[in-house]
């Protein structure tokens, strides 16, 4: 800030006005200025000498009388306005320049509005839970205290993690100990506070924990998905807490340090042997710290929570079911694999990558996030596949249609060597479906040879196992085929005890000819 009583001083020593603006850290302009209005307003250094430098500067440049003076705003109206659901500091703004035009008042701009709001908040000390709505938020948090089970057959110690949540406004908490952090854990939790709240909040703010929080920086914040999906359900936003900023959350911080002294502390010489144990030991002492009463003011957790109520939102008619999401590639057989078992989908996606959404109870499959297939969950043994046959090539359709009893009525029209064949098929396998690839087989020899060859194909095979195979009948009806038809004997060749299973003739290679299959 430029000194004006040195320049008047400096002045009155006859120093040039260059050198006084050197002196002073100032542009001559600004010397030259100075002394003007100090001429005006007939100010010497005489008189300048005696003042404070705050008086010098009012002389010089005396107030407007003609500024406007602003209304100042009645704040603690406006404090109080703002504990109300959807209130806003701007929508009371907004309201604030509409009286004072109304009466013909100068208002405040917006940010010496929130100014003013801030420093009434730090004279009358407002506490910081009367910032928060009835029903806005929920804070969550794992407690950094475990509880402990026993093993019954080892007697190890076995590690309890401790979710709490908590509700601002009130102060009212829900604690529930889980066996571990993982995400399945940590979405049944938030399921069970609402429920245990009987409504849920607008917000819900958690740590940047992993199960929750993919990415959360200054330019974006990723949510994991199932986490995403869980607060969709109830209707809630997820805002999590900037990272290292614990007073984002610091209702649930505040009552995280008290569960551990007030509950967990408690139960430190108890032994438990079961978590549902531990839980219902943790829920009656979580009952009488809601209802403690508060030190500082009358009431409890228990009787603002039943101020804070109504003003939840309504849970949905049924609980959020688990899902998790996995990413998987359509194999060439048009399904995928999903925790050791197998969900086909439409046969078009072959090789491209799809998202997998899994319940409880369904399997969806989604393209480009369109849902493109769906199944009823499978579980015990591995390896199991779930088929739609919508799914299937036309190709492939035909052949589901079939089953055991249809190749057998099918076998029956070419012979009775057929039937046996094809029982032979269906009855080698554990699973009958095992052996519907054979069967097929069988049946699609008939497009290049006839009937009757077929039949006397499993015939003759038949005449030297009670164990055909279908590379045996094919071997057979490669070789003599013509001869088959002519009787049901062995052809002749001089090369019977050869060790090879079949050997071609003559007749084979055309020398004969008449009725080859």
């Amino acid at each position: 800030m430029t000194n004006y009583k040195e320049i008047l001083r400096l002045s009155t020593l006859g120093i040039s006005r260059q050198a006084t603006a050197f002196a002073c850290g100032c542009s001559r302009n600004t010397v030259a200025r100075i002394l003007n209005r100090a001429g005006v307003a007939g100010l010497t250094w005489e008189k300048a000498q005696t003042m404070a430098p705050k008086e010098v500067t009012e002389v010089l440049f005396p107030a407007d009388e003609t500024q406007p003076s602003f209304k100042m705003p009645d704040y603690a109206y406006i404090h109080r306005e703002m504990q109300r659901s959807g209130v806003t500091l701007n929508l009371l703004w907004l309201e604030y320049c509409d009286r004072c035009r109304e009466a013909g008042e100068f208002s405040y701009k917006s940010t010496q509005f929130n100014k003013y709001y801030a420093d009434f908040l730090l004279k009358t000390k407002a506490t910081m839970h009367l910032t928060h709505k009835p029903g806005e938020i929920m804070q969550v948090d794992w407690a950094g205290q475990t509880a402990f089970l026993i093993d019954t057959d080892t007697g190890e110690l076995i590690k309890a993690h401790v979710f709490v949540a908590v509700l601002p406004f009130s102060g009212y908490a829900y604690v529930e100990a889980f066996l571990s952090m993982a995400q399945e854990s940590w979405i049944n939790a938030h399921a069970n506070a609402y429920r245990y709240f009987g409504g849920a909040t607008r917000i819900l703010t958690p740590d940047n924990l992993k199960t929750g929080i993919r990415k959360n920086t200054k330019q974006e914040t990723v949510i994991n998905r199932t986490y995403q999906g869980m607060a969709e359900h109830y209707g809630t936003a997820v805002l999590p807490a900037r990272p290292y900023s614990p007073r984002d959350k610091g209702a649930v911080e505040n009552t995280v340090g008290v569960v551990s002294t007030f509950i967990l502390a408690a139960l430190r010489n108890q032994q438990f042997f079961s978590i549902q144990e531990l839980n219902q030991a943790i829920g009656e002492r979580l009952n009488e710290f809601n209802h403690k009463p508060f030190q500082k003011k009358t009431g409890s957790r228990a009787s603002a929570f039943e101020e804070e109520k109504p003003f939840l939102l309504p849970l949905p008619t049924h609980s959020y079911e688990m899902e998790i999401w996995k990413v998987a590639t359509v194999q060439f057989n048009y399904h995928v694999s999903v925790e050791s078992q197998n969900y086909s989908c439409p046969y078009e996606y072959i090789k491209q990558k799809v998202d997998i959404r899994l319940t409880n109870n369904a399997v969806e499959i989604f393209y480009d996030s369109n849902r493109i297939a769906s199944h009823i969950r499978l579980y015990g043994r591995p390896n199991q596949y779930s088929t739609n046959e919508c799914h299937m090539p036309p190709d492939h359709q035909q052949y589901i249609q079939w089953n055991g009893k249809r190749f057998i009525a099918w076998a029956q029209k070419i012979g009775p060597s057929s039937e046996t064949v094809i029982q032979w098929f269906l009855r080698q396998y554990t699973v009958e479906q095992q052996g519907y690839k054979a069967c097929m087989a069988l049946l699609k020899l008939t497009d290049k040879h006839t009937a009757r060859c077929v039949e006397a194909a499993c015939k003759k095979v038949l005449s030297f196992t009670q164990q055909p195979s279908l590379k045996s009948i094919q071997l057979v009806l490669r070789s003599g085929q013509d001869k088959l038809l002519q009787n049901d004997e062995p052809p002749q060749s001089s090369h019977v005890d050869a060790p090879h299973g079949f050997t071609r003739g003559a007749d084979y290679y055309g020398q004969g000819g008449q009725g080859k299959c």
